[in-house]
């Protein structure tokens, strides 16, 4: 990441007016808006060697499930730069690692539904 990439996101965090958590970070779009990011999980993939990022902004789709996203995190320090997962397997990864996170969440384990 260039001097000028970190000045212009300490440019624009100095007004932050948000209360961020641990587990919550800002981020722009292409436009240079600012959200704020709801982190779902985060990992290293040994079978990659990259480091992942799943997050939210908590919005749903049509169907009311929640949006979620994922992205390869690169960066030093305090900055990370999210990168775009390009390939299927790098999504498969990421989606293996949501399934087993929402199957601790309900409480069930390989996968399987209790009934």
């Amino acid at each position: 990441m260039s001097e000028e990439e970190k000045k212009m996101i300490d440019e624009k965090l100095k007004n932050n007016k948000h209360e961020l958590r641990e587990d919550m970070f800002v981020g722009f779009n292409e436009k240079g808006e600012e959200k704020v990011f709801y982190k779902l999980l985060e990992f290293d993939s040994e079978e990659t060697g990259k480091h992942y990022l799943a997050y939210t902004d908590n919005e749903t789709d049509e169907n009311g499930n929640l949006k979620a996203y994922g992205s390869i995190v690169t960066g030093e320090g305090e900055y990370m730069k999210l990168e775009a997962i390009t390939t299927e397997k790098e999504w498969k990864v990421i989606e293996t690692a949501l399934r087993v996170l929402q199957d601790e969440i309900k409480g069930t384990d390989d996968g399987e539904k209790e009934e």
